[in-house]
C-alpha cells in the first residue's frame, strides 16, 4: 500500500502540494492526472525519494521495490534480449553466483530461490514482452546500440516490465509507442499483478488500462473509483453544485448588504443592520473551480481544389534499396480524413514521407497543380532552434509580416506574449509541440499529414486538436497511437502491411481486437458476396428505424438533463441525504449509459440507410 500523509513540497518557492493526502491500496491500478506543470513528474520523483520531503510523508512496505523508467537508455552492445533479463537483478545475482558457489547448502538455496522466482521461463517471458512492444525475434538478439533513442526507450520499458517491481511508476509511456504497442500495453498492464501509477493523457489508456483516477488539482491529491470517462463525468457534476452554491451564497450576501446599506444609518433599524453585518463577516464566499483552461488551434482555411487532390497509380517507394511498399493505387480528396494503421516498421512513416514529397518514387503520383501540404511528424519538433525564441521562427518564415500579426498566430496555438518571447530549449513539450504544428499549417495546406500528433500534449490541447482538425476543410492522413483522437477523426482506414497499402474494411474497436488476439493482419483478397440489394419496403423500414432511434436519443438526452439539474441541487449534498445522492448518481451512470448505447444503435442504423441509398434499388 502507498500512503501519503500531508504531503508538502514546493520548488522555487512554488507550492506544488500542500497537506496533499491519498491511499492507494496495493494491486491498484492507477491514473495520475492532472494539468501540465501541477506536479506529476515531481510526485513520482518524490514517492522514489530522489527529492527532500519538506513536510508530510510517503509510507511503502519496507522492502517494496518501486520501478520506472530511466530518461536515457545507454546505447551498448547487450543484446536486448539480455538487457531485458538483466532489469531482473536478482535474477541475475542468483544466475551469476550460481555458476560460482561452491557450498552444497547455498547451491540448494539458489536453485529453490530461481524456482520461487520463476527463472527458467524468464526468457520466453522477456522475449513476449519486447514482441508486444515490436521487437521480432531477430531483433531481440540485436546489439542495443543499433537502435535508436526512441527504440531504447522501448527497450527500457521491456526490463520494467519484466522486472514486475511492486509499484510500477510510468511517466507517459505511450510517447514512444505506437498504436499497436499501446494497445498492447493497455492490456498487459491491465493484468499487472502489482500496483501502477501512470502519468498520461491517453484517454483510452485510462478508459481500459486503470481502475482508479488520481487527480491533482490546488495542490491536493483525489482519488476517484473508476476510468478516466467516469472521473471527467463526476468532476462536471461537482462543477455544477459548486456553481450552483456559489451562486445561491452571492446572491444572500447581495441580499445582506443591501439591508445593511440601506439601514444602517437609522437608528430603529441600526441594531438589525449590525446583525447583518455580522452574519454577513462569517458568510464565506464560496469559489466553484476554475474551468480547464481554454487551449485552442486555429488552422487557416486552403482554398478548394478539385479532386481529387492527389493520386497513386501503381506506385513503389523505398530508401534506395528494395521497395518498402509497392503497388500503391491510391487517391485522396479534400474532404477525407484517413487514418494509417500497422504494425511498426511495416511504412506508415514511409507512406506519409511519400505523400509530403520528402520521398521519391516510380510510377505515377499526381498531385493537384495548387497543392499545398502540411507535415508534422516527431521529429521536427526536435528540430526546432533551441536558442531562438517562437516568435524569430515565424519571423524566418515571414519576414514580411509585422509582429503584431505574428504574435496573432502564435496565440491561435496557445503561445502568448510570454511564450512567444521564450526561448524554445525553456518550453514545455506541449508548448513545443504546438509550435511545430503552427509551422506546419502556416501555409493553410489542402493537405494536412500528422505522425503522431498528440505526443507531448495534455488532455486539453488534445480536445482543442479534434476540435481543430473537425473544422478544418482540408485533408488529414493521420498516424497515432492515440485511439479516442483517430475514432473522432478518421471515416476512413487504410492498413499497410506486407508492402501494401489496402482498405480497411472494419473499424477501430475490430483493429483493436485482431492485434489483441495476435493476429498477424486480416485475410487478404478474399471474394465477397454481392450485396443484396434493398427493396423500397428495406429502405421505409430503415428509415423508420433511424426515426426511432433519434426519437430515443432525444428522449435520454431529456432525462440526463433532467437528472443533471437534480445533482446540481447543493441541499443533495447534505450529510442527511448522502443515500439519495448515491440513488441519484446511480441513475446517471445508468442513464449515460443507455445514451451511449443509444446513439450507436443511431448511427449503425444511419449507416445502414446511407449504404442502401447508395445502391440501385430492388423493385420487388
Amino acid at each position: 500500500m502507498l500512503q501519503i500523509n500531508e504531503l508538502s513540497f514546493s520548488i522555487d518557492g512554488r507550492p506544488l502540494f500542500e497537506g496533499a493526502s491519498a491511499r492507494i491500496p496495493a494491486g491498484h491500478k492507477v491514473g495520475l492526472v492532472g494539468r501540465n506543470g501541477t506536479g506529476k513528474t515531481t510526485l513520482f520523483r518524490l514517492i522514489r525519494g530522489e527529492l527532500a520531503i519538506e513536510g508530510g510523508a510517503i509510507h511503502l512496505p519496507s522492502r517494496a521495490r518501486i520501478g520506472g523508467v530511466a530518461q536515457e537508455v545507454p546505447s551498448s552492445g547487450t543484446s536486448l534480449i539480455d538487457t531485458v533479463l538483466e532489469a531482473d537483478t536478482e535474477r541475475a545475482s542468483l544466475m551469476a553466483e550460481a555458476d560460482t558457489a561452491t557450498s552444497p547448502d547455498r547451491i540448494a538455496a539458489i536453485q529453490t530461490r530461481l524456482a520461487d522466482i520463476d527463472a527458467w521461463s524468464a526468457e520466453g517471458r522477456a522475449s513476449a514482452i519486447l514482441k508486444g512492444l515490436g521487437f521480432d525475434a531477430e531483433a531481440q538478439l540485436r546489439p542495443c546500440s543499433d537502435f535508436s533513442g526512441g527504440w531504447r526507450m522501448r527497450v527500457a520499458l521491456a526490463g520494467v516490465l519484466f522486472a514486475q517491481p511492486d509499484l510500477l511508476l510510468l511517466d507517459e509511456p505511450t510517447n514512444y509507442l505506437d498504436l499497436e504497442g499501446a494497445l498492447w500495453l493497455e492490456s498487459y498492464l491491465a493484468k499487472y499483478p502489482h500496483t501502477v501509477i501512470i502519468i498520461s493523457h491517453d484517454r483510452g489508456l485510462l478508459n481500459r488500462a486503470v481502475d482508479h483516477i488520481l487527480h491533482l488539482e490546488d495542490r491536493k491529491l483525489t482519488l476517484y473509483a473508476g476510468g478516466y470517462d467516469s472521473f471527467a463525468r463526476l468532476r462536471a457534476e461537482q462543477r455544477a453544485v459548486l456553481a450552483a452554491e456559489a451562486a445561491k451564497v452571492a446572491a444572500r450576501r447581495a441580499h445582506m448588504q443591501k439591508f445593511v446599506d440601506r439601514f444602517r444609518a437609522q437608528a430603529t433599524k441600526a441594531k438589525q443592520a449590525q446583525s447583518r453585518l455580522k452574519m454577513l463577516e462569517k458568510l464565506q464566499p464560496i469559489t466553484p473551480p476554475a474551468e480547464a483552461a481554454r487551449h485552442v488551434f486555429t488552422f487557416p482555411p486552403p482554398e478548394e481544389l478539385s479532386p481529387p487532390i492527389l493520386r497513386l497509380e501503381d506506385v513503389a517507394v523505398g530508401y534506395g534499396g528494395p521497395p518498402v511498399l509497392r503497388g500503391l493505387s491510391l487517391r485522396i480528396d479534400q474532404d477525407d480524413r484517413i487514418a494509417l494503421l500497422g504494425r511498426n516498421g511495416e511504412g506508415k512513416s514511409t507512406l506519409s514521407k511519400l505523400l509530403a514529397e520528402k520521398l521519391e518514387c516510380t510510377g505515377t503520383l499526381t498531385r493537384a497543380s495548387k497543392l499545398r501540404v502540411g507535415y508534422f511528424a516527431q521529429h521536427q519538433v526536435d528540430e526546432l532552434e533551441l536558442e531562438e525564441t517562437p516568435l524569430q521562427h515565424l519571423q524566418r518564415e515571414r519576414p514580411l509580416e509585422a509582429p503584431p500579426r505574428l504574435r496573432a498566430r502564435l496565440a491561435g496555438f496557445g503561445l502568448m506574449a510570454e511564450q512567444a518571447d521564450t526561448i524554445v530549449r525553456r518550453l514545455s513539450g506541449g508548448q513545443k509541440a504546438r509550435l511545430s504544428l503552427l509551422l506546419a499549417t502556416l501555409d493553410a495546406p489542402h493537405l494536412l499529414i500528422l505522425d503522431e500528433p498528440t505526443n507531448h500534449l495534455d488532455m486539453e490541447s488534445r480536445e482543442a486538436l479534434v476540435e481543430a482538425l473537425s473544422d478544418y476543410s482540408g485533408a488529414v492522413v493521420l498516424v497515432s497511437h492515440d485511439m479516442h483522437l483517430l475514432s473522432l477523426i478518421a471515416d476512413r482506414l487504410w492498413l499497410v502491411s506486407g508492402g501494401r497499402v489496402d482498405p480497411y474494411e472494419g473499424d477501430l474497436e475490430s483493429y483493436r481486437a485482431m492485434l489483441l488476439a495476435g493476429d498477424p493482419k486480416p485475410a487478404r483478397d478474399k471474394p465477397k458476396p454481392a450485396p443484396k440489394r434493398a427493396s423500397r419496403d428495406d429502405i421505409a423500414a430503415m428509415r423508420s428505424e433511424v426515426r426511432k432511434s433519434e426519437a430515443r436519443v432525444a428522449k435520454l438526452e431529456e432525462m440526463r438533463d433532467k437528472l443533471a439539474r437534480k445533482l446540481a441541487d447543493p441541499a443533495l449534498y447534505e450529510d442527511t441525504r448522502l443515500q439519495e445522492l448515491q440513488v441519484w448518481q446511480a441513475k446517471y451512470a445508468e442513464v449515460m449509459d443507455g445514451l451511449d448505447r443509444a446513439e450507436a444503435l443511431w448511427v449503425k442504423a444511419q449507416e445502414t440507410l446511407d449504404a442502401a441509398q447508395s445502391e440501385p434499388v430492388s423493385q420487388s
